[in-house]
């Protein structure tokens, strides 16, 4: 019942605090943790679905009284605006997206610094997927002049990463038939070639680039290159990685660059609170649950949790890591 009254709350544009006057004493006991994802056809959506069930209080391991949900969103900049603006308690990033927002450079160059940005957890690396059709000719990011090529909605991260991947190429969205579309729509356009290639960041494997190849013949294009090498020696938050052979059907290993995902959060979220929700992420039904439910959800640990922070730590988040042995 709760969750339910939680959705129509959330879906009339209610608060947390209206919610609460309007339903008693039953519900001022919980907490409500809006968690901004992705679109549906990525990675975070289902990654974070599996976080919300495994944090709520239903969840193995979950904190008494909190109703966690997984919401849609455009991805990295749309989740932080809405942290800053209230409408989300938190969500998913780029590593790269999270750091610019704190620094007010790249992206926010310009713009007023979210210095209340903190950060729960670095999650998995995010791919760098350059998806085309097999048949379009496309062996290098070079190729893509005069191509049709989507670049991902504006105000998520993948665009961003998209504009520098060109860029470090000589290309700019000038130099392509631009489209900004989300993977799903995306690969419809390739498969019915009315699209040559489309960008996404997430991780491997991502189930729009499973269904696609699952039909037609396509291909990953490397990020390879004296181009990459630059790319990752200016931008710190790149790294390199690949794609393993059959990861998608009749794809062979691909060598790319990636970035994290990351679980932000903003600095008003009370301290026990974050760290209940950190706390309950790592236990082993939360670990469990996340490394059965999602290839990604292998590489969602303590380890890798306090890796490429470029964002300080919740002070929640920090008392568990500190307590856990992972951050001094």
């Amino acid at each position: 019942m709760a969750f339910s009254i939680t959705r129509r709350a959330f879906s009339a544009g209610l608060g947390a605090t209206a919610l609460l006057a309007s339903s008693g004493a039953l519900l001022a006991q919980q907490a409500f943790f809006r968690i901004g994802t992705g679109g549906t056809a990525g990675t975070y959506y289902p990654i974070g679905g599996l976080i919300a069930n495994a944090i709520s209080a239903t969840g193995p391991s979950g904190v008494q009284g909190l109703v966690a949900t997984a919401v849609a969103s455009n991805g990295s900049v749309a989740n932080i605006s809405a942290i800053q603006s209230g409408s989300g308690e938190a969500g998913f990033t780029q590593s790269d997206v999270a750091y610019w927002a704190y620094s007010g450079t790249g992206l926010y160059e310009g713009k007023p610094k979210v210095e209340d940005l903190r950060l729960i957890a670095t999650l998995y690396p995010e791919t760098i997927h350059l998806v085309a059709r097999a048949d379009a000719g496309i062996k290098s990011v070079a190729d893509l002049k005069g191509k049709r090529v989507s670049l991902d909605e504006p105000g998520s991260g993948t665009i961003v990463d998209a504009r520098l991947v060109l860029a470090a190429y000589g290309l700019s969205e000038k130099d392509v038939k631009a489209e900004y579309l989300k993977p799903g729509p995306a690969g419809e356009k390739v498969q019915d070639n009315s699209l040559d290639a489309y960008f996404f960041v997430g991780g491997y494997p991502t189930g729009a680039i499973v269904e696609l190849a699952a039909t037609n013949n396509i291909t990953l294009v490397p990020i390879t290159g004296p181009e990459a090498e630059k790319l990752l020696s200016e931008q710190k938050f790149f790294q390199t990685d690949a794609v393993p052979e059959g990861t998608y059907k009749n794809v062979p290993e691909t060598k790319t660059i990636s970035v994290a995902a990351q679980l932000v959060t903003s600095a008003k979220q009370a301290d026990d609170l974050v760290y209940n929700i950190t706390k309950s992420l790592y236990s082993d039904a939360t670990q469990k649950a996340l490394q059965a439910g999602h290839a990604k959800g292998k590489l969602i640990s303590l380890d890798n949790a306090v890796r490429s922070a470029g964002i300080p730590f919740h002070p929640g988040a920090e008392r568990y890591y500190k307590e856990a042995g992972v951050l001094k």
